[in-house]
């Protein structure tokens, strides 16, 4: 997912890797795989995208965005408006999401700072639901920030109910198979009332999916190599049920 003040280790890789196969000859950018073909496709963006042409993303086939609002609980997306409205007006649905710190305050305090500062939902069939994105410590070695399992269950718990609370939806969960297994604990608490946004490259399915789902409704397949702004994202699903599950149906 993208973050705004320092870049991931996993990003510098990918890159790292596009440079030396440009190098090669080959064919770096990133192809939607052929399992998914037909799948609406969307990106998500933040501070490190600016201001964005959402014209030519649509003609380049984006049907749906999300936009980061918000980390922990002190920081905005600048671009945030420009990103999150201009996708509207270019006939994108579009959502908003929050890159989660649990080592810097409660998820109930994170959640009231996300929907203050644009994580809001309606049922207009444009507004995608809250989305929390839930990974990797980018700014420190510890992974899972320093809390044991059931602290971060007990953390996402928390943020969720209260995005709940103040919005009427549950937010879709962003993470990877990896870090929700080993952080915590390969819980299945969430998966039959949270919409599983799973990340995984380079591969041609959305592979063994975090413990409790058996669905992906959101799968981001590529981190910035693809034709649209920030990373690659799928639905799965047709453009009516995208509107459907941004309506709440």
């Amino acid at each position: 997912m993208a973050r705004d003040r320092k870049p991931s280790r996993h990003r510098s890789r990918v890159v790292a890797a596009s440079v030396a196969a440009l190098a090669m000859g080959w064919t770096a950018l990133a192809e939607i795989p052929a399992s998914a073909v037909g799948k609406p496709k969307g990106n998500d963006v933040s501070s490190h995208q600016k201001n964005i042409n959402w014209q030519s993303a649509k003609s380049k086939g984006a049907r749906f965005t999300y936009v980061k609002a918000t980390e922990s609980h002190t920081y905005r997306n600048p671009y945030f408006n420009q990103q999150y409205n201009g996708s509207r007006n270019a006939g994108l649905v579009r959502g908003a999401y929050h890159f989660a710190l649990p080592n810097k305050s409660s998820g109930k305090t994170q959640a009231q700072y996300f929907v203050r500062n644009g994580g809001a939902w309606s049922g207009d069939g444009w507004t995608l639901p809250p989305a929390l994105d839930i990974e990797y410590n980018p700014y420190s070695k510890h992974k899972c920030y320093g809390l044991g399992k059931q602290k971060m269950v007990s953390w996402i718990q928390s943020f969720s109910n209260e995005v709940k609370r103040l919005t009427g939806r549950r937010p879709v969960i962003y993470t990877t198979t990896h870090w929700w297994n080993t952080c915590t604990g390969s819980s299945r608490a969430f998966a039959s009332n949270h919409a599983l946004w799973v990340a995984r490259y380079n591969s041609s399915s959305a592979g063994t999916l975090p413990a409790g789902w058996s669905f992906w409704t959101i799968w981001q397949y590529d981190n910035g190599s693809g034709s649209l702004p920030g990373d690659q994202n799928l639905f799965n699903g047709s453009l009516n049920q995208l509107k459907g599950f941004a309506r709440g149906s």
